[in-house]
Formats: C-alpha cells, structure tokens, sequence
C-alpha cells in the first residue's frame, strides 16, 4: 500500500513491446513503498520539461527505468535461454579489438616471450573473471544495481566514492574503445579516413543503443559476436603462420620476473573492471535465480572471450620483432598492426579490419550503460536526471577524451588499466568478507537499498579501503610512479599494487567491521 508521504521517484514510468523480444521486461510500472525505502522530498520539474521527458520516454523500446529497485513481480520468468544470454553478453562484450591490444603488450611492452605471455594471460585472466563472476550473483538476488548493492557493503556514503571510481573506470575504457576503434578505421583507409572519423563513428553508434537502455543492448550482443568471431578466426588464419610461438622474454631473471609479474596483474585488472557493473544487466532475471548459474555462466563468458582474443593479441605482439610489415604498423598504431594481420588478403581484408573495429561497440555499450546508472547513484539530483540524458553526457565525456589522447593508447592501458585493477580487487575483497562473515548472521534487506538508516554506516569499509590505497601505492610500479615495496621486486621494479591493497584490506576489515557492528548495531 502507497504511504501518502512517499515521494515515487521520476524513473518509475513504462513497458515496450520490445521488452518481451529481448526477453528482458524493462517495465517500470511499479509504485510500492517498497521502491522507497525513506520519504524523499519532491523536486520540482518544470512542467515542460518533464512534458519532453515524457514524449522521450514514451519512443518504442526505449528503457525508462534508472536505479530504482526491480520488484520481483516486474521481472521476466527463469528459462534455459536466458542462463545462456548470459555468457553471450559477456562473451560478445569482450570479443573486441581493445582486448586484442592488451594482449599485444605482453610482448611489445613487457619483453615478455610467447609462452610467458600467454601463461600470464590466461591465469590474470581466470583471477579477474572469478572476482566478476562473484560480484554477478547480486543482480537477481536483490533487483538492485551493482553500485546501489555496493551500499549493503561499504556502507550508503562510501558507497558513492566506489561508484565515482567505477564511473572513471567505464569513461575510460570508452576512451580507449573509442580510440582503438578509430585507429582500425583508419588503417583500413589506408590513413584517408582520420581516427577522429573513426572515434565518432564508435562514439554515435554506442550512444544510440545505451540510450535505448537494456533490452535493445541484450539483443545487439546476442548477435555481435557471431561476425567477430568469424573475422577473428580469419586474422588467427591470415597472420597465424607470423606469429612466433618461439619467442622469448629479454632481460636478467628479474627482469623478466618483474615483467611477468605486472602483466599478469594487467591482465588481471581488464576483466575484473566489470566487477563493480556485472550486477547492473541481472536486475529483470527472477529472485529464483540460482546464484551459482550466475557465476558460471559469467565466468564463462568472460574467461572464453578474454582468452581467446588476448592470445591472438599475443601472437600479433610476438610477430612484430620478425615481421618488417608488422613492425612499421606497430610504429604507426595498435590498430595499425590488428590490421596488417590481414595483409594478403587485400579487399577482404579491409573488410574485415571494419568489422573488428565496429566490434569495440560491443565492449562500449555495457560501460556507457553502467556509467550512466552510476550518476544517479552519486545523489538525489542525479537520480532525478533521466537515464538517457546521462547516457548523452558520458558518451560525450569519453568522446572527447578519446580525441585528446588519440596517440598515447598504450601509455593509456599501462597506467589506467593497472590503476583502476587495484580499488576494484580492494572492493572486492571487503564484498567477499562482509558477505562471509557477517551477512550470514545479518541477512539483507533489499527494499532499504534507498535508506540510509537501515544500511551500514560503512566506517569499516572506507578504513579498509582507503588502507588498501594505500598498499596499492607502496607496491604499484607505474611509468610516472614506482612505489617503495614495488620498485624493490625483481631488483628493476614490478607492481604487486593489486596485492598489498588487497591484504591490507582483508586484514583490516574484519575487526573494524565487528567494531561497527558493535557499537552502532548495522
């Protein structure tokens, strides 16, 4: 029943038709008290404001939901295919060029050899897949977002520090998505067409469907791949026979345990950045949702796809020392050398370097999606702030990010890959020792996702994670700043970011936690 002082939020408005083709119910019909858990004073709108809102809302499959709560009446019913939709969302997400690039590094940045790189990979990626797979499993059980779950974590306020972070975290990888997008474009232009064209091309296109929010995103990546995947097994064709599986790493031992050391952490940080958004696309599935069909199913996802592309990036980076052609292209871009892989192939080729870049579109939609939901998580006047329009500012911000840094892509993913990987792993770690230790006594209430009395102050968790900040930068070892424990591993430095922050954490925490609990009761 309606309590009269109940405030329903902005966000609560329609169904589509479309919703039941994607097999995803986006309705927001929904205005139980139980979306607001605490009475929130109105806001005025200006009637013709809120009057466009109102026709924009109204176009056909556009998702008008924002961050309230999915009831579980509101949700779509449990099937086979819907346990399969999700590995495909997460496979198509990440068979994608940018993924392609990070494998490159292995070999080109690391001095790593062929073997090496793809041990590194393969086992950085399964770390970063299991804690993304983990963080998964709230989506169904609570209706609620990743970073309005975070809340029942690391409390209502520290909360909005995770998901700021979280926010920089998909503007950048639409940054580099952007860039590495363009660069293909361009390569396959022959240098006619400027990664600028290119950047907009992948910036408009991943604006069009993370406006119309999640059902016409479920049905593009149950498709996107299928075309990847295919010109991806055309490259490993094309450019397998220059690929140098006997390569191998350069420098004294240390060198080379310091190398391996930092690019499994690299590769560990790319996967598990979807740890603070993999929530965000479970929200419609039903409270009945196995959790352990959601971890496997994502896992899944998520560990096929990096690996698969990753190492054939590995295999392109490991050619370049051996092959002049790939080695000029290499001078030119990432994107460059992705497309001289189809080099022989001369039209065709081309063709499918234009698929492999309108790929990244893919991997660009989720983050756009998930950074949008994140500005209204960061507060009241946010929340008030249509999803869509949030969508138009985000893809705007990584836009122009991309064209300014539209010649430093590896700089890029050396430094912001590593750095986003270590407060993601530290939110990890306090999600998994909360929920083990303390929510089984606990429990969780998912209709007080809104209400700052019945969550936890998070006094804990924001010492615990700061801490862990802290061990990150006495451990990282990154081109502007090696940190004191970092630059001693190897005897020429590595980052061991990732596990200082996280011991620190999981050290700090339990005690704290039993502290507030004690003394504040929640």
């Amino acid at each position: 029943m309606n309590h009269p002082a109940v405030h329903v939020p902005a966000d609560i408005r329609k169904s589509t038709d479309i919703e039941k083709t994607a097999g995803v119910d986006v309705s927001s019909r929904s205005t139980s008290a139980e979306n607001v858990s605490e009475p929130i004073a109105p806001i005025h709108v200006p009637p013709k404001l809120s009057k466009w809102n109102q026709r924009i809302e109204n176009l056909s499959g556009l998702e008008a939901r924002g961050i309230t709560r999915v009831l579980p009446e509101e949700r779509h019913e449990a099937s086979l295919f819907g346990y399969i939709q999700m590995a495909l969302l997460w496979f198509s997400a990440n068979v994608s060029a940018n993924n392609l690039a990070v494998g490159m590094l292995g070999p080109l940045l690391f001095n790593l050899g062929f073997l090496d790189s793809a041990m590194c990979s393969v086992f950085g990626i399964l770390v970063g897949s299991l804690a993304t797979a983990y963080t998964s499993i709230w989506g169904a059980q609570s209706g609620n977002r990743t970073m309005v779950v975070a809340r029942y974590f690391m409390g209502y306020w520290p909360a909005k520090l995770t998901c700021f972070l979280n926010m920089i975290l998909m503007v950048g990888y639409g940054t580099i998505d952007c860039i590495i997008g363009g660069q293909i474009l361009s390569a396959v232009s022959g240098g006619g067409m400027s990664i600028v064209v290119g950047i907009v091309i992948v910036a408009l296109i991943s604006w069009l469907v993370a406006v119309f929010g999640m059902a016409i995103f479920h049905v593009y990546e149950r498709w996107a791949w299928i075309p990847q995947v295919i010109v991806l097994f055309i490259l490993v064709g094309s450019a397998g026979p220059s690929f140098n599986a006997s390569l191998q790493s350069t420098g004294d031992a240390g060198a080379v345990t310091a190398g391996r050391l930092s690019f499994f952490s690299l590769q560990l940080s790319v996967p598990v950045s979807w740890a603070a958004a993999s929530s965000d696309f479970y929200v419609y599935y039903p409270e009945t949702t196995k959790p352990w069909k959601c971890f496997l199913m994502t896992l899944t996802g998520l560990f096929t796809a990096f690996c698969f592309v990753n190492l054939i990036g590995i295999g392109l980076g490991s050619g370049v020392a051996t092959n002049p052609i790939w080695s000029d292209a290499n001078d030119v871009s990432a994107g460059a050398l992705i497309v001289a892989g189809y080099d022989g192939l001369r039209g065709f080729g081309g063709f499918c370097g234009v698929i492999v870049a309108l790929g990244v579109i893919s991997n660009n939609i989720p983050g756009t999606y998930a950074s949008a939901l994140g500005c209204q998580v960061l507060g009241r006047y946010g929340k008030m702030v249509p999803r869509y329009l949030w969508v138009c500012v985000i893809v705007l911000v990584y836009f122009v990010c991309a064209i300014a840094g539209r010649e430093h892509l590896y700089t890029i993913f050396q430094n912001f890959l590593a750095l986003m990987g270590y407060w993601t792993m530290i939110f990890v770690s306090i999600v998994l020792e909360e929920h083990v230790i303390f929510r089984p006594r606990l429990g969780f209430d998912w209709t007080a996702w809104e209400d700052k009395k019945r969550l936890p102050l998070g006094i804990a968790a924001l010492i615990a994670f700061l801490a862990g900040w802290a061990g990150a930068i006495i451990g990282m070892a990154q081109t502007w700043y090696v940190g004191p424990v970092g630059a001693k591993v190897g005897g020429v430095g590595a980052d061991i970011g990732t596990w200082l922050g996280i011991a620190f954490a999981l050290i700090l925490f339990p005690p704290l936690r039993y502290w507030e609990l004690k003394k504040f009761g929640r």
